[in-house]
């Protein structure tokens, strides 16, 4: 597994580059629960940004809520400010088949109508069923039909592949 110190460098370096190339100075950071957040957190850290971060539980946006019912520890999102004509750097831990961004995205823009989002994921894996990309990437990895990769944290943050159950 990669090891995560290296990688939110990484993507710490990418996002310096990508925002000073397009004239933005600092964007809200917004973490989706819960690795986002943690990842959201720390990239933050290591950019100097100052401004309060945003962080969004998606679970009501969810196209699969009706099926899978809602999740035990739903909380609440929290916006820091306005988002309106905002540039928000949107973080997750793992983007798979874009649902969960599409997700972030529909209850970004009930928030308001930001002047652009970028997307930054510390993993993504083959697999994606939406057009979602993310321009800010820690790794890529290539995982067979029934692995995952979980994010395991807060302290320390760690990367696991993980076998779904009753398959190999």
């Amino acid at each position: 597994m990669p090891e995560i110190t290296s990688l939110l460098d990484s993507m710490a370096e990418q996002a310096r580059l990508y925002f000073e190339q397009r004239g933005i100075d600092e964007p809200i950071v917004v973490g989706i629960h819960s690795g986002g957040v943690w990842i959201a957190e720390a990239l933050r850290k290591r950019l100097g940004f100052n401004r309060p971060m945003g962080r969004l539980d998606i679970s009501f946006y969810r196209d699969d809520f009706s099926r899978i019912g809602m999740h035990p520890q739903v909380r609440p999102s929290e916006l820091p400010e306005e988002l309106d004509n905002q540039h928000i750097l949107l973080v997750d831990d793992v983007l798979f088949t874009g649902r969960t961004i599409r997700a972030a995205l529909n209850e970004l823009f009930d928030y308001g109508r930001p002047a652009s989002v970028t997307l930054a994921v510390l993993v993504e894996r083959d697999g994606r069923e939406l057009p979602v990309e993310a321009a800010i990437v820690g790794s890529h990895l290539e995982l067979g039909p029934h692995e995952q990769i979980k994010l395991r944290g807060p302290e320390p943050l760690r990367l696991e592949r993980v076998q779904l159950e009753g398959r190999r």
